[in-house]
């Protein structure tokens, strides 16, 4: 008996579902497969779970400290919309610190090209005083990752390198007109300071890194 995922019929009593849309009687399943699909069924259950606290977490989380901005600097008489850029909340004790932190993810232009055209114009120029180490650094930059992204802060760091040349700085013009923010997205951390110490440490909400 199969089934499309379109329109699957609900599993019939004394028969296991298979990855291929099949169907198998329950007699036909080792009793390592079922024991398979108990430990990780129940997991799953459990990490769903979790994952809902968390995102119901986070979002409570931001909301609190928003509200505590806004009453903080209505002290002053200032009318706060909501909470704008980087905030560090540190308790009285200074025992615990949360950092809400705005990233930014910056994307480039057309005029990115004309930048890289500029550069390779430099390169070849150059050539000849053997100005291996900006090739490095140039090819470096305009690599691609595996999504097909320039990493922006490589090639933003091409900016402070102090070369006169006028194609050069033309190229870092365009790099600088070049570049806008797509979108930012926020996010909250947790710290509490180690005993007798200034150091704080992160309290980990990612299960990979507990």
């Amino acid at each position: 008996m199969t089934s499309t995922t379109a329109n699957r019929p609900d599993i019939l009593p004394g028969f296991r579902l298979k990855a291929d849309g099949s169907y198998v009687p329950e007699a036909l399943v080792s009793d390592i497969d079922k024991l398979r699909d108990q430990t990780i069924e129940t997991l799953i259950d459990q990490a769903k779970i979790i994952s809902t606290l968390l995102a119901d977490f986070k979002v409570r989380a931001f909301r609190d400290i928003e509200a505590f901005v806004e009453t903080s600097v209505e002290q002053y008489g200032v009318k706060s919309r909501s909470v704008k850029g980087n905030q560090t909340l540190t308790s009285f004790s200074g025992r615990y610190m949360i950092r809400l932190q705005i990233q930014d993810r910056l994307v480039f232009d057309e005029r990115l090209h004309a930048a890289k055209a500029l550069i390779d114009e430099c390169i070849t120029s150059w050539s000849e005083n053997s100005r291996d180490e900006i090739k490095v650094l140039v090819n470096d930059a305009f690599r691609v990752d595996k999504a097909g992204q320039i990493n922006t802060a490589r090639v933003l760091g091409l900016r402070r390198h102090a070369i006169k040349d006028e194609r050069w700085q033309r190229a870092m013009a365009a790099i600088s007109d070049s570049v806008s923010v797509a979108n930012s997205k926020p996010y909250v951390r947790f710290y509490e300071r180690r005993e007798g110490t200034d150091e704080y440490t992160p309290i980990c909400l990612d299960i990979a890194a507990v």
